[in-house]
């Protein structure tokens, strides 16, 4: 008998010890029994995220506007913004789900939540979250091989700008994301991390809503010394809203400047790459203050 509780004992100690336990980002533990073989991402920066954590043969489906990497295009879709198809997600037998709070609503991931699915909240709220988040979803992959080189890759490339940029005179700036309506991101997106690191403040970044929308007369009171839009296609040319106001410092100094949106609205990996840019423009603006 004592040797059969000791077996039982052992087998619990065993199955415990490979039991995979992460947190979110909203500090909720997710517990897998093993690493998961079927992934889904309700978001377009998720998407990103499990393929540059190695979990290409695990995602099984996404939501609309999962279009990098190519891959990502041909994945199955269970919905997009406006809403999720929950007998789809059933149908998929996932075993891992990534979710992001602002691309679902609260009310589907609790229906989530109640067929029993892991969850893990993805929301970086700074640049470094977004390592965090590659070598934990590595981890619940099992894909730690490839995810912890790319978050190493990722603070690598985030150290550098840190050092090259942290001495830089402030540049006030106003990040346009879209035109129709005139809207912009505050503080609390994680855009602004990226501003802060390359000595960029953002003219709206104390306003209350995440994405404000704003007037051209608040913008033009502001009088930011550079303005940029999130391009999303070649056509989307929004920065053509302002050239007729001479009279800002940005449009009269020429800094009006494009960064394709998907590099800097989207908290995926690619926003370092995002960030990188950003900076470089920002030492444009500054060597222009020097011109005549």
């Amino acid at each position: 008998m004592k040797i059969l509780f000791a077996a039982l004992a052992g087998m619990i100690a065993l199955n415990a010890s490979a039991a995979i336990t992460v947190h979110d980002d909203d500090g909720k533990p997710v517990t897998l029994q093993k690493p998961a073989q079927r992934v889904i991402a309700l978001a377009p920066h998720v998407t990103e995220m499990l393929y540059a954590a190695g979990g290409a043969e695990r995602l099984i489906a996404a939501v609309a506007y999962s279009d990098y990497p190519e891959a990502a295009k041909r994945l199955p879709q269970v919905g997009s913004n406006s809403g999720i198809d929950m007998e789809r997600i059933a149908a998929f037998k996932p075993d891992l789900i990534v979710v992001w709070l602002h691309g679902s609503s609260a009310r589907q991931i609790d229906q989530i939540r109640a067929l029993g699915i892991p969850l893990f909240h993805s929301e970086p709220r700074k640049l470094d979250d977004i390592a965090t988040n590659l070598t934990r979803l590595g981890k619940l992959m099992g894909t730690e091989a490839v995810a912890a080189p790319a978050a190493a890759d990722l603070r690598k490339r985030l150290g550098a700008l840190q050092l090259k940029y942290a001495k830089r005179a402030p540049v006030r700036m106003f990040y346009q994301v879209w035109d129709k309506p005139l809207y912009t991101l505050n503080d609390g997106h994680i855009l602004s991390d990226a501003m802060l690191l390359c000595g960029g403040e953002n003219v709206f970044g104390k306003l209350k809503v995440t994405a404000p929308v704003v007037t051209v007369e608040a913008v033009l009171e502001e009088d930011p010394e550079a303005l940029f839009s999130g391009e999303r296609s070649p056509t989307d040319v929004g920065l053509n809203l302002w050239k007729p106001y001479t009279t800002m410092t940005a449009v009269k100094r020429g800094n009006l400047f494009s960064i394709d949106g998907n590099l800097l609205n989207r908290s995926g990996p690619r926003m370092v790459a995002g960030a990188e840019l950003l900076c470089e423009k920002l030492d444009i603006v500054r060597q222009r203050r020097t011109k005549p």
